[in-house]
């Protein structure tokens, strides 16, 4: 199930969020600590005004919630709320039983409120929020929760992939525990919210203005991952990086399996160590992942078998698994050259001006080289343009005198990063002139037009943006992941 987050300050605005969001949705977390005072008052009433169950919450500070009332005050307000038609009441671990008596003026006596809820069919929920780590006890503790029959949440915060690994052993380690709910918070956490199934949770929670660390879309998590229609038969895959949420490749995978009505999920991993990857990759029985730097030479001693490419090139952003072991490629090289594949054949290109030395570099210079075409490398550092180019027996030059190259070559490719965020404003050769005759190759997709690629286009060169070869490299890994053709009818939106 996907829980929508209910972040209005008015009941109207949190009614409202729950139509925008209905198709994607099974039910939604009412935080009376968003509400306005008055709202509180009226609170009881919600869930009569919508069509799915609602959980109830009022979080305190120091839980990450917005309630700074007294803990006497914060409760008897909970208690209140609660007599209205809620599915759900989530109770923090360490507020005691005896804080949970009200005197209630339609009883002479003291009203319990977990017993109440009971009574009524309403299911606890008792959650544990650690906004610093994942405690080491994370087991034990789950099953605390539990004992009393009402449901555990824990809400932590991962920092690292062993922590993730943590999560996702739970549903291993606690499979007695049917019901319960695991979240990882912040970033490490988001690959647990997308898989939060593969961790045993019953559910995850999303909103539309990230009420929690990690938070995505209701549509992103639902249209994008289909998160919620993960079953025991959905072949993982996924991309490893650090950073890697910038990447677009969950844009153009998901669709395309979905197209073809593959059982697959393409999830995001942030990964510190690609040891405890590997590891995570066995657990959740991995088929394939995508490999975007850091790690693109880190993967390379746990692959059993490697392409001539990758050994060339010294990278690899594929990972595949075959007969019990990992098989790495590298679809740079021919996600490249696909755009100007014509071109090269006609011989149209001869000569080629490759602006930086760093990873993507590498895959360009070398599949240029082993097309027999005249390379020229300029970089910052000269030392890294000279190991490159005697490598692929290129030429190469500083950056600085990138003006001394101008009407020299048929094909010039940009592949730093200088044009990004947050140097959208930069141009890596300001005082390189364009003549009109070249092609000109732009890999940064993001933003699609940067200063460079202006410049290109107003001398009017062909100019092939940085989007071009993500997508033809991503078909290629499409096909090596799932043994289909990318749908050609799909246009990923990167």
């Amino acid at each position: 199930m996907l829980c929508l987050t209910l972040t209005g300050s008015t009941l109207e605005e949190n009614r409202a969020l729950v139509e925008q969001n209905r198709t994607w949705i099974s039910l939604a977390e009412l935080r009376l600590d968003h509400l306005n005072r008055d709202e509180q008052k009226i609170a009881s009433s919600f869930p009569s005004t919508v069509d799915l169950p609602i959980i109830l919450t009022f979080r305190r500070k120091s839980d990450g919630g917005l309630c700074t009332l007294g803990e006497k005050e914060r409760l008897q307000t909970l208690y209140e709320t609660a007599k209205g038609d809620y599915a759900y009441v989530d109770i923090e671990e360490d507020v005691k039983k005896s804080d949970l008596k009200f005197r209630d003026s339609m009883f002479e006596q003291k009203v319990d409120l977990e017993r109440m809820l009971r009574e009524r069919g309403v299911r606890i929920i008792r959650s544990l929020h650690d906004f610093t780590c994942v405690p080491a006890d994370i087991y034990g503790r789950i099953s605390k929760l539990a004992s009393k029959g009402d449901i555990p949440k824990v809400a932590v915060t991962p920092k690292s992939m062993i922590d993730i690994i943590s999560l996702f052993r739970v549903q291993a380690e606690l499979s007695d525990i049917k019901d319960k709910i695991i979240i990882g918070m912040g970033d490490f956490g988001i690959c647990a919210r997308l898989l939060y199934k593969k961790c045993g949770s019953m559910l995850t929670f999303c909103s539309d203005t990230q009420a929690a660390p990690g938070h995505l879309s209701a549509r992103t998590m639902s249209e994008l991952y289909h998160a919620d229609k993960v079953d025991e038969k959905t072949h993982v895959f996924g991309i490893i990086g650090n950073p890697v949420y910038h990447t677009a490749s969950p844009r153009i995978h998901n669709p395309g399996f979905e197209a073809i009505h593959y059982n697959a999920i393409y999830v995001p991993f942030l990964v510190d160590s690609v040891r405890a990857f590997f590891k995570l990759a066995e657990m959740l029985q991995i088929h394939g992942f995508s490999v975007t730097v850091p790690h693109k030479r880190n993967v390379q001693p746990y692959l059993g078998r490697i392409t001539r490419e990758v050994k060339q090139i010294g990278a690899c952003n594929t990972v595949t698994r075959i007969q019990n072991m990992w098989k790495g490629t590298n679809t740079d090289y021919y996600g490249f050259l696909s755009p100007i594949a014509d071109e090269i054949a006609q011989e149209n290109i001869r000569t080629a001006l490759v602006i930086g030395a760093g990873g993507a570099s590498r895959a360009v210079v070398w599949a240029l080289h082993n097309h027999g075409i005249k390379v020229t490398i300029l970089n910052r550092s000269l030392e890294k343009a000279r190991q490159l180019a005697e490598e692929t027996m290129s030429s190469f030059d500083s950056l600085e005198n990138c003006n001394l190259y101008s009407n020299s070559f048929d094909l010039v490719v940009q592949t730093t990063s200088v044009g990004m965020a947050p140097d959208t404003d930069e141009d890596p050769v300001p005082s390189f002139v364009f003549t009109g005759d070249e092609i000109v190759y732009e890999l940064v997709y993001q933003p699609k037009e940067t200063p460079f690629f202006k410049r290109a286009t107003e001398a009017g060169c062909r100019v092939i943006g940085g989007a071009e070869m993500l997508l033809e490299q991503g078909k290629l890994q499409f096909e090596a992941f799932s043994g289909y053709h990318y749908p050609h009818w799909i246009q990923p939106d990167i």
